[in-house]
């Protein structure tokens, strides 16, 4: 008799294919050991794994000159790309619900365009034409063509995510708000987006994450970051896979930050809401508030006298 449980996407398997599961899984445990021995081997025989490759991240040297510059200037182009973006998909998610074609024919051309152009062309076009009329200083050209990048790409996916957060709300919030006889401002403003923005929050944590990353790119344009500062660092040293693997735990380090802190950020936000919801909401006539709770002999507080004389 099976032991196994059918559900509803599918039968329980029987005796033979159990067994050639674990055929399989063992198997491909064999396949992945053999390629570890493999990889351990060839590394080991080029030296990358003794201990001398570690010893100059036990320098300061090491870090003061190479990878501290590289995790400022990652920090640096994504803080920057991050609020760069989140203004620029605000304003387009926003023009993309607008009650004016023209705005949201324009607003739809600026996503999807950049939305579809990968980041890397977008920095070197940026870089190109920077250099090109001399926007900038030479030694901000880099970080202004990685920011105008990643803000470009990130501001067109955050928009979108802008426009599927309003969306996803009820209509009838919507008509009661236009009832009540508050502008299309007022209710994107005070009704909208301060319900939108909980709902939205992890895909914009995501899309920071992305943005963080991406960042990565502009050691191809010169931009001095991590990843750049770890294979120069690499590179000096003779010692490119310890070298990897430090600029791979800053950069898990970098994002995980980022993610503990857009999730406290989003608990206190949902925990605010569910706190003002709670909250009687206070009344405007303070004088009936303080007459609610007193006891005037003969009237009640309606003003009525006591039928009880």
């Amino acid at each position: 008799m099976s032991t196994g449980r059918a559900t509803v996407l599918y039968d329980a398997p029987g005796p033979r294919a159990r067994t050639l599961y674990h055929i399989a899984s063992a198997a491909v445990a064999v396949l992945l050991v053999a390629v570890g021995y493999f990889v351990y081997r060839a590394l080991d025989e080029k030296g990358q794994l003794t201990s001398e490759k570690w010893d100059p991240f036990l320098e300061s040297s090491s870090w003061t000159t190479y990878l501290i510059p590289g995790i400022r200037g990652t920090l640096v182009a994504a803080a920057i790309s991050i609020v760069l973006a989140l203004i620029l998909g605000a304003a387009l998610g926003i023009g993309r619900l607008s009650d004016h074609r023209p705005v949201r024919a324009v607003c739809g051309f600026v996503v999807e365009l950049f939305r579809a152009i990968p980041v890397l062309i977008l920095m070197i076009f940026a870089y190109q034409l920077f250099a090109e009329y001399q926007v900038f200083q030479s030694k901000y050209l880099a970080l202004a063509a990685v920011v105008t990048g990643l803000t470009l790409y990130n501001g067109s996916v955050i928009a979108e995510i802008v426009r599927a957060g309003i969306r996803s709300l009820p209509r009838g919030q919507t008509e009661a708000a236009a009832a009540l006889g508050m502008r299309k401002s007022q209710i994107m403003r005070l009704i909208l987006l301060p319900q939108a923005v909980t709902a939205m929050l992890p895909a914009i944590v995501s899309q920071m994450v992305v943005a963080l990353k991406d960042s990565a790119l502009g050691y191809l344009i010169g931009y001095v970051e991590v990843v750049r500062s770890g294979q120069q660092l690499g590179a000096f040293f003779g010692n490119y896979l310890p070298s990897l693997l430090v600029v791979a735990a800053i950069m898990i380090v970098l994002n995980g930050a980022l993610t503990v802190l857009a999730t406290r950020l989003e608990r206190r936000l949902r925990t605010g809401r569910k706190n003002r919801a709670a909250m009687p909401e206070a009344d405007e006539n303070a004088p009936d508030n303080v007459l609610s709770g007193m006891t005037v002999p003969g009237v009640d507080i309606t003003g009525e006298h006591d039928k009880r004389r």
